[in-house]
C-alpha cells in the first residue's frame, strides 16, 4: 500500500479526495505515485532564483515516468545578502525550519515520494535532513553552481568581492575597482562559483549517493542542468515502486564515502557540521574523530576557490564529482559496492569516468597534500574539538604562534581589522558567536576576507566558537566546542595570552596553565541571552553544540 492511498483510497477518504479535485486532480492522477517537488525557489536568493523552472523539469520527469507531481516551497537564507548583520543568525537555523517544514509537509499529506529541489547552504542539508528522518523514496536535485566572474582577465568569484572591501579599506584599491568587483563578480543565478558550502553540499549528495552524478557540479545555466532535473524526476518514480529509501543509502560506509570525498575535494569545514546533523538524523553513529582518521590518508585533489584560482566550471569540464570518487576508489579509499538512487553502486555510478584535466583535479600521483582538506584540531581552547580547512592555509600559517586579541562579537573584531587595529603574528579570537551564545552560530566571512584583502591572510589566524564562510581562506579555525556562552575555555582567553596552532599535529591551545584556568572560571559569569523572544531565543535553549552538528535536542 501506497502511503498516499491513505488520503486517496475509499469511502473514508473521500473527502480527503474531494479535496484534491479542488485542485484540479483527476482520477488518473490520483491512482498514481504522488511525489512532493520541494522547490526553494524564491526572489531573493541568486542560488534559488531559477528552480522555479528546474522544479517545472522535475514535474516533466516525474509524469514521464508515470507519477504525479506535487510542487510545494521551502525557505532559504542566501548567507551573502544575510552576512555581517543580524540576518546572518538566522542563517544555521534555518537549516532546523526546513527540515521540519518539509516533514511537516510530506506527512500532513502522506506522500509517496520527495524530489528535493534545493541550492544554497543551509538548505541542501536541511532537506536531507528531513529526507533521513522521514525515511521515504527521495532524491535531490540541486540548482547548480553560478558562472565564475569576470575582473579584468581575471575570473573571479564571491570571496574575492568580500576581500575586494578589504583591500579598499586598507587603501590597495580605489573605488572604481571595487566597484567594477561589484558589478562584474556574480554573473547570475547559481550558487557562488567556489567550493563553498553550497557547492561543497551539493558535491556531497553525489558521494553519498543521493543525488545523480552531475548533480554538484554542472552549472546553472547550462541546459544539461535541467536534463538532470528530468531524469531525476524520473527516477524518484521507480525508487518509490521499488520502495528504496533514504537510510538504505544512508549508511555508516555512505557517510564515510561522503567525508573521503570531502577531503578530496577541499570542501568548506561547514560540511563537518551538515554532514554530523545528517548522519544523526540518519540514526549512524559519526563524531569529529571519524573526519580526521580520514583526512589522514585521503590525499586532497582539489585547490578550488577560495583555496585557489579555479571554479565549479573548471571542476564539471575535468570531470566532476566522479573524476575525484575515480581516483580514490584507485587508491582503495572508497566503498565501491553501495547503493545509490541511480539504482546502481558507487562503482557502477563512477565506472569509466576520467580525470580529464589535471590542472583542475590533481592526478593520484601528485596531490596537492598526502592529507585531505579538513582538519580537527583539539587543545586546552578546544576539548571537544574545532575545524580548519587546511586546504585554504597557507603553508606558513600551518604552525604559527601569537597574541590573542580577543573580541566578544564579530561587530567588535571586524571594527578592529578595519581600524588597523591588527598586526602581523596576531591570532584574533572571536567568542559568545556559536550556537547558543550568538545565538545561531553566524557565518563570518568579514574578517577573514578583511584580512585576506589586507594581506594579512599569511601572517594573523582567527579562532572562533562561531563559523567561517565556505568561502573563508587563511588559518581560520572555528566550531571551538565546549563554546564560550557554555563555560568553554575560549571564554577565559585574556587579550595577550599566547596561542599556539599546529595544524599537521591537530592541537590548539592557549598557553596558560590549568590552574590559571581554573582561577579565571571562578570569576566567569555567564553573559545574559543576546536575544530573549522569537525563534532565535527557542533555538539558543535547544540547540546541541558544534561539535554534534548544531541540532536541536
Amino acid at each position: 500500500m501506497r502511503n498516499s492511498e491513505q488520503v486517496t483510497k475509499g469511502a473514508e477518504r473521500a473527502p480527503n479526495r474531494s479535496l484534491f479535485y479542488a485542485l484540479g486532480y483527476t482520477d488518473e492522477e490520483l491512482d498514481r505515485p504522488l511525489i512532493g517537488v520541494v522547490s526553494a525557489f524564491s526572489e531573493i536568493v541568486p542560488g534559488h532564483a531559477h528552480l522555479d523552472k528546474l522544479a517545472d523539469a522535475v514535474k516533466a520527469g516525474v509524469r514521464m515516468a508515470g507519477g504525479t507531481p506535487i510542487l510545494m516551497p521551502a525557505i532559504g537564507v542566501c548567507d551573502g545578502i544575510a552576512m555581517g548583520h543580524v540576518g546572518m543568525k538566522y542563517s544555521l537555523p534555518s537549516r532546523e525550519l526546513i527540515c521540519d517544514s518539509v516533514e511537516t509537509m510530506a506527512r500532513a499529506h502522506a506522500l509517496d515520494g520527495l524530489v528535493l529541489v534545493p541550492n544554497c547552504d543551509k538548505i541542501v542539508p536541511g532537506m536531507l535532513m528531513a529526507a533521513a528522518r522521514l525515511n521515504i523514496p527521495s532524491i535531490v536535485i540541486s540548482g547548480g553552481p553560478m558562472l565564475s566572474g569576470r575582473q579584468g582577465k581575471r575570473h573571479v568569484s564571491l570571496s574575492q568581492m568580500f576581500e575586494a572591501v578589504g583591500s579598499y579599506k586598507a587603501g590597495l584599491i580605489d573605488e572604481d575597482v571595487l566597484e567594477d568587483y561589484t558589478l562584474h563578480t556574480c554573473p547570475g543565478c547559481g550558487s557562488c562559483s567556489g567550493m563553498y558550502t553550497a557547492n561543497s553540499m551539493n558535491c556531497l549528495c553525489e558521494a553519498i549517493g543521493m543525488a545523480l552524478p552531475g548533480n554538484g557540479t554542472i552549472p546553472a545555466v547550462m541546459a544539461a542542468r535541467t536534463q538532470l532535473a528530468k531524469h531525476a524526476g524520473m527516477r524518484i518514480v521507480d525508487l518509490v515502486e521499488k520502495n528504496v529509501c533514504p537510510r538504505d543509502i544512508l549508511t555508516p560506509a555512505a557517510f564515510r564515502n561522503a567525508v573521503a570525498t570531502d577531503m578530496a575535494l577541499g570542501c568548506s569545514s561547514n560540511s563537518v557540521l551538515h554532514l554530523l546533523a545528517i548522519a544523526n538524523e540518519a540514526g549512524v553513529p559519526m563524531s569529529l574523530e571519524t573526519f580526521n582518521e580520514l583526512s589522514a590518508k585521503v590525499p586532497n585533489f582539489c585547490h578550488l576557490a577560495p583555496a585557489g584560482p579555479t571554479h565549479m566550471e573548471d571542476l564539471n569540464a575535468a570531470g566532476g564529482v566522479p573524476a575525484v570518487m575515480a581516483q580514490l576508489a584507485e587508491l582503495g579509499l572508497l566503498d565501491t559496492s553501495l547503493p545509490t538512487v541511480t539504482g546502481k553502486t558507487v562503482g557502477e555510478n563512477i565506472a569509466g569516468a576520467k580525470n580529464l584535466d589535471e590542472t583542475n583535479i590533481r592526478p593520484t600521483n601528485n596531490p596537492y597534500s598526502k592529507t585531505g582538506g579538513i582538519a580537527i584540531l583539539w587543545g586546552n581552547i578546544a576539548k571537544d574539538g574545532c575545524v580548519v580547512k587546511r586546504s585554504a592555509v597557507a603553508p606558513e600559517m600551518l604552525v604559527h604562534s601569537g597574541p590573542a586579541r580577543v573580541f566578544d562579537s564579530e561587530d567588535d573584531a571586524i571594527q578592529a581589522i578595519y581600524g588597523g587595529q591588527i598586526h602581523p603574528g596576531d591570532v584574533v579570537v572571536i567568542r559568545y558567536e556559536g550556537p547558543k551564545g550568538g545565538p545561531g552560530m553566524r557565518e563570518m566571512l568579514n574578517p577573514t576576507s578583511a584580512l585576506a584583502g589586507m594581506k594579512l591572510d599569511k601572517s594573523v589566524a582567527l579562532i572562533t566558537d562561531g563559523r567561517f564562510s565556505g568561502a573563508s581562506r587563511g588559518a581560520s579555525i572555528g566550531h571551538v566546542a565546549p563554546e564560550a556562552a557554555q563555560g568553554g575555555n575560549i571564554a577565559l582567553v585574556q587579550e595577550g595570552d599566547t596561542i599556539s596552532i599546529d595544524i599537521p599535529a591537530g592541537k590548539v591551545n592557549v598557553d596558560v596553565s590549568d590552574e590559571e584556568l581554573e582561577r579565571r572560571r571562578a570569576a566567569w559569569k555567564a553573559p545574559e541571552p543576546r536575544i530573549t523572544t522569537g525563534w532565535l531565543s527557542r533555538y539558543a535553549k535547544l540547540v546541541s553544540g558544534a561539535n554534534k552538528g548544531a541540532v536541536m535536542e
